[in-house]
């Protein structure tokens, strides 16, 4: 992948993990949830759905070669969102706070600083964030 095309794939990432967990910001609080909790209330195929779009960012991020030991840590995040998520109202909650598609997002970043940094640092000029 070009260095325009790997970028463009990060983009899709932050984007895409900002969408499903700190997109929308409550009045007066300040806290933020995205779209994770709001698609797990559905009951079945609320969480199944939240799910894969939790594996689909990190299939996007594995196009960035991250290492195993990262991967296994983004593999665990997701999976323990989905376990936990499963409970009926209590998993609503822990998926609000928990936020895997962040965390995973913050892995990712993580490993490009070390091995493209002139990726990362190119976010400033291409990425605006949504939770300003």
């Amino acid at each position: 992948m070009d260095a325009a095309k790997r970028l463009a794939t990060l983009n899709r990432i932050r984007k895409l993990s900002q969408l499903m967990d700190t997109s929308i910001r409550i009045p007066v609080v300040g806290f933020r949830l995205g779209l994770d909790p709001i698609i797990g209330l559905v009951p079945g195929a609320g969480d199944l759905i939240s799910t894969g779009f939790s594996a689909y960012i990190i299939y996007l991020a594995t196009r960035f070669g991250i290492p195993r030991q990262d991967l296994a840590k983004m593999i665990f995040n997701v999976g323990l969102e989905a376990v936990v998520g499963s409970v009926p109202l209590v998993g609503d909650l822990f998926d609000a706070f928990y936020k895997s598609n962040i965390r995973n997002l913050a892995i990712l970043e993580q490993h490009l600083m070390v091995v493209e940094p002139e990726l990362e640092e190119s976010k400033l000029e291409e990425f605006v964030p949504i939770n300003s």
